[in-house]
């Protein structure tokens, strides 16, 4: 037997698990977007505008995700509005 130590390494699941969906502003392991959005009962809107602003800072992409919030937001405001001017 050999007294070599092996170093595990933790290899990131880019599919499932990816790092910046489980991550807190910290850097510490939190609750999943997709887990909190459930929670809530979002529609596709409302889930994307959260995805994209919670995970800005993660990817790489920051100003493209925080974008297509912005997009998301805009039209989500558009339907509230036609649907109180309707009421």
């Amino acid at each position: 037997m050999s007294d070599k130590k092996v170093k595990l390494v933790e290899v990131e699941d880019q599919i499932d698990h990816p790092r910046h969906y489980n991550i807190n502003w910290k850097g510490e392991k939190a609750i999943e977007t997709y887990t909190y959005i459930r929670s809530w009962k979002m529609d596709y809107p409302e889930s994307n505008i959260i995805k994209y602003v919670t995970r800005h800072p993660y990817k790489g992409k920051s100003l493209q995700d925080l974008k297509k919030a912005r997009w998301y937001l805009d039209r989500l405001i558009e339907e509230v509005k036609k649907q109180q001017e309707e009421k």
